[in-house]
């Protein structure tokens, strides 16, 4: 078990490393790598009212941060993802060719906020159970 909660552990901080360097490189990585254009930006899904590309990434990363981190400090890990999910993209006011977008903005608060949900129903329904 250890084992698996490391490689989880390293998975998730190489996730959050990639997810800032992402962020702040001005042009888009992704776009680069499978377009040949860092102008171009890829798109998983159409956007409604946020950005789902936005809210995918941080779904995805506060799942993983759960996995790893379950049994410590659980608020401390949410607290550190509403905070750079806010951070990162205000940086994009700052970083050139990156803009500030509110739909990203969204994106990126509702994914941490969806899991964060989740997870205290997890939580509620285990101690009913118990």
């Amino acid at each position: 078990m250890k084992k698996i909660s490391l490689l989880t552990k390293i998975i998730f901080h190489i996730s959050n490393i990639g997810l800032i360097v992402l962020y702040i490189y001005p042009g888009s990585i992704m776009g680069w790598l499978i377009y040949g254009d860092f102008q171009k930006q890829p798109q998983v899904t159409s956007d409604f009212i946020v950005s789902l590309n936005h809210l995918y990434a941080f779904m995805i990363l506060s799942l993983l941060g759960i996995i790893c981190y379950i049994d410590e400090k659980i608020k401390i890990l949410f607290l550190y993802l509403f905070f750079i999910s806010i951070v990162l993209e205000l940086c994009h006011a700052i970083i050139p060719k990156r803009s500030f977008e509110y739909s990203d903005l969204f994106g990126n608060f509702l994914g941490v906020f969806l899991i964060f949900i989740l997870f205290n129903l997890y939580k509620f329904l285990k101690s009913i159970n118990e």
